[in-house]
């Protein structure tokens, strides 16, 4: 979800004002739900879901000729997401393999010639969308869910937002010239900075967690969120394209969106679930 500037050439980086506004809409629903009715937000979470799964798979056909089974994977993904609600990580899992079983068997109609490639996408798919998202859904469950989804997006828009005022005013040292050129590791420091005064915040007064229990969330989340997003630089730059789709003005698709926020839901129900037990 970062992105970095680096150099006078590229302050920018993206379409500002309608990134801008995308955002503080999509935001703006999200809070919306949380402060109503906050089980909303398992919806939220497997629209975004479906609407992700359907970008990459098309993504992966189009530049690489790899077919997802895509029905099984968005029936199963919509499984997982929703599944989460009443039975949790149980629920989730077994959605996941019967997914993975229903892959199996769907290509089959394909025929022999690119079977496991085409297995591994589909699976890599379930994996990689679905089922981290239902981390983030498994977030909102207990009494607390908004308030601990409410620390899970601070801390993703903060590390978002800090890098990038970071990369743009100093960013002069690529982190991964190869992969990311326009992150910098001044836009690291700053999303490092930004995440962990937000982490502390968050965790203190919205959970009433330990401070430094919620610096500790905070660079993990800072660090998983920049993994996330060059894994999907990776993904992208392999399949030579430059974003999963064009459903999001100034953003790309909503999968580019996605990026840090999919590795980020599993470390935050992982961490607060160590942190403050529900």
């Amino acid at each position: 979800m970062t992105t970095d500037a680096v150099g006078a050439g590229s302050r920018a980086g993206r379409n500002l004002p309608a990134a801008i506004a995308v955002g503080v809409l999509l935001g703006g629903g999200i809070l919306l739900a949380l402060l109503t009715v906050r089980h909303v937000f398992v919806g939220i979470v497997a629209t975004a879901v479906a609407v992700a799964t359907w970008e990459l798979a098309g993504a992966l056909e189009r530049a690489a000729g790899i077919r997802v089974a895509l029905w099984p994977v968005l029936v199963g993904g919509q499984a997982m997401v929703w599944l989460s609600w009443p039975f949790g990580r149980n629920g989730v899992l077994a959605a996941f393999v019967v997914t993975i079983l229903a892959v199996l068997l769907w290509r089959f109609r394909g025929g022999v010639q690119g079977y496991v490639r085409d297995v591994t996408a589909s699976a890599f798919t379930a994996a990689y969308v679905p089922l981290f998202a239902a981390f983030a859904a498994m977030l909102v469950i207990p009494e607390d869910g908004a308030a601990r989804v409410l620390c899970f997006m601070i801390l993703v828009v903060s590390s978002d937002t800090g890098g990038y005022i970071a990369g743009v005013l100093f960013g002069k040292h690529p982190m991964s010239p190869t992969i990311s050129p326009k992150k910098s590791w001044e836009g690291f420091a700053g999303s490092m900075v930004a995440g962990i005064v937000a982490g502390a915040l968050s965790v203190r007064f919205l959970l009433g967690g330990e401070v430094w229990q919620g610096v500790l969330f905070g660079v993990a989340l800072v660090a998983v969120a920049t993994l996330g997003d060059l894994v999907e630089s990776v993904i992208k730059r392999d399949m030579g394209i430059k974003d999963m789709g064009t459903l999001l003005p100034g953003h790309g698709g909503l999968m580019d969106r996605m990026d840090s926020l999919l590795p980020s839901a599993v470390v935050s129900w992982l961490l607060l679930q160590l942190f403050v037990p529900v």
